[in-house]
């Protein structure tokens, strides 16, 4: 279960508000910030962005003036907007709110599961964070995700099954179970009212 980054684009601003200096240094330390945090190399970043190597070197090392065109395919790499890309630390809020009311953070809501995401939706998805809300006898059931993923469910309510392979356990109130999240795997309600948790989701 992963949500895709959505561009922020209150954050284009930035582009308004930087001299191409200013633009440069960001970016160089932006890129280079973003491709360590997700461990690419130069040239797994160039596979994926179809921006030359030689190029990524040169912009991390603040010696290039990229392309918007460029730029739109390495923010894209990382799936951030431009944005969201050269937005520079001190133009940053130190204290980022996801408000409960915004229908955004919404990953699912049907008559079965209410699904919503706690986490803001540009963060680096190495970490997910979400809130679950199961009707009775409904389950929710994913496919095995990436080799090394990890779920841990902590309950609040209700009563849950949670199915890892073949390792099936039972969680009430108060009770958390961390489980491989790269096998096929299910969270059920098997209580009489509704199933509330929260589910953090971390990724290898």
């Amino acid at each position: 279960m992963s949500i895709g980054n959505r561009s922020n684009p209150a954050s284009d601003y930035a582009l308004e508000k930087t001299n191409d200096q200013d633009l440069n240094r960001v970016l160089c330390h932006r890129v280079t910030e973003l491709r360590k945090s997700h461990k690419f190399t130069l040239d797994q970043l160039a596979r994926l962005s179809g921006v030359s190597r030689s190029m990524i070197s040169q912009i991390e090392r603040g010696r290039a003036n990229p392309t918007l065109a460029i730029t739109f395919r390495i923010a894209n790499a990382f799936g951030l907007s431009i944005g969201e890309l050269v937005e520079s630390t001190a133009s940053n809020p130190n204290i980022e709110v996801v408000h409960g009311s915004d229908p955004n953070n919404l990953f699912r809501a049907d008559d079965e599961c209410r699904i919503r995401t706690l986490s803001p939706l540009h963060m680096e998805k190495n970490v997910e964070f979400y809130e679950l809300i199961i009707e009775p006898k409904a389950s929710l059931t994913s496919t095995a995700h990436f080799e090394g993923t990890q779920e841990l469910l902590t309950v609040t309510s209700g009563t849950a099954e949670i199915v890892s392979g073949e390792t099936v356990c039972r969680l009430s109130a108060g009770d958390s179970a961390n489980y491989r999240a790269d096998l096929p795997h299910s969270i059920r309600n098997c209580g009489q009212g509704k199933l509330r948790c929260y589910l953090v989701v971390t990724y290898r």
